[in-house]
């Protein structure tokens, strides 16, 4: 049994770790996708992202097939980061995304389409500061499955959030990445713990096909 197996089976051994499930009006939410975050070119940006990326493509494809909404969450600033605040402060690097700049666009492999909802924050949360949680209502969602970067920042942040606002809170596994590969696999543990319910994109797959079939039938 490896350390994340013995962590989990303790949390379900101590009542934590039950599962919420995927609800009845999912949508998948993208987080920082951008080009700041995914090419190694600009200071934020990691290679450790490739792969879950390729992943999150599957899963937006198939929502997109059965119409459940695709939902953007980018980090973006004022040209003169006047809106920056401490976070800024904290990480001088995001100072980089500024609105107008290759850094705030959608990394293409998962680019939105016509219909398709973007909102900007200024936050590790996709919810602090943001209209999310009234879109999301509008919408009458009541899952959210998330994929992005990263692990341990703003997906993370996002997930504990859209438990705390009444949301059902998925993440994807293999969807989700980090620019530390320690700290995606101890963030998964906790969230999986603690406030979302941490799957895979096969499992995603399935029930968004489950879902097709039910829409259809």
């Amino acid at each position: 049994m490896t350390s994340a197996e013995a962590t989990l089976a303790d949390y379900e051994a101590k009542g934590m770790r039950s599962r919420t499930g995927f609800g009845s009006s999912p949508c998948v939410l993208v987080i920082d996708f951008q080009y700041g975050m995914t090419d190694p070119s600009c200071p934020l940006g990691s290679a450790e992202l490739d792969a879950p990326i390729e992943v999150a493509a599957t899963v937006i494809e198939a929502a997109r097939k059965v119409g459940i909404p695709v939902i953007y969450a980018r980090v973006a600033y004022r040209p003169d980061l006047a809106d920056g605040g401490l976070f800024v402060q904290k990480v001088p690097s995001l100072g980089w995304l500024k609105m107008g700049s290759r850094w705030v666009e959608i990394d293409d492999r998962v680019k939105p389409e016509e219909g398709d909802y973007i909102l900007t924050k200024r936050h590790s949360s996709a919810f602090i500061g943001t209209e999310l949680q009234q879109v999301l209502q509008t919408m009458g969602i009541d899952t959210i499955i998330s994929v992005g970067c990263s692990t341990s920042g703003c997906v993370r942040q996002t997930a504990v959030d859209a438990n705390a606002y009444g949301f059902r809170s998925i993440v994807v596994r293999d969807a989700v990445g980090d620019r530390s590969p320690a700290q995606h696999e101890a963030n998964l543990v906790d969230l999986d713990g603690k406030y979302a319910d941490v799957v895979s994109s096969a499992d995603t797959l399935a029930f968004l096909e489950h879902l097709a079939s039910t829409t259809n039938s």
